[in-house]
């Protein structure tokens, strides 16, 4: 029912939620220091969300005759919570830039639920770039 390209561009914003999901939750396992501590249980309830995220997409996806894909984007967890958080920040402006994208796609093709379901994902993700640009700023 989707169009080609918002079918792959589903499958990307998939890859990428699972991406960051496996990422910030081994970055919740692994962060270390008072920095980390301060961080930890945030990054957690993140991951979560994104894992969420994919799941939604994945379901909407199949809805519109796609398949799913199994493969994550790249993980980069980082080796400190200065690289983790520089990583984060690039991996949600990224995933900004590419929902604002599906939203677009999605409504020149009048699929008003996917547009609403990514306006949604948006709002969280912007949640996020914020929460990742404040520790920057300390």
């Amino acid at each position: 029912m989707g169009s080609k390209e918002l079918l792959e561009l589903l499958n990307e914003a998939i890859a990428r939620e699972m991406q960051v999901a496996i990422q910030y939750m081994w970055q919740h396992v692994t962060v270390k220091g008072k920095k980390g501590a301060a961080v930890k249980d945030e990054l957690k309830k993140i991951a979560i969300t994104e894992m969420v995220h994919a799941e939604d997409i994945a379901e909407r996806l199949t809805y519109l005759g796609g398949t799913p894909t199994t493969k994550p984007s790249p993980i980069n967890v980082g080796n400190n919570v200065d690289e983790m958080i520089e990583q984060d920040i690039k991996d949600e402006k990224g995933a900004i830039e590419l929902y604002s994208k599906i939203i677009e796609i999605a409504q020149k093709e009048n699929d008003h639920t996917t547009a609403q379901l990514f306006k949604k994902i948006l709002a969280d993700e912007e949640e996020h770039l914020d929460f990742f640009t404040s520790l920057k700023e300390e």
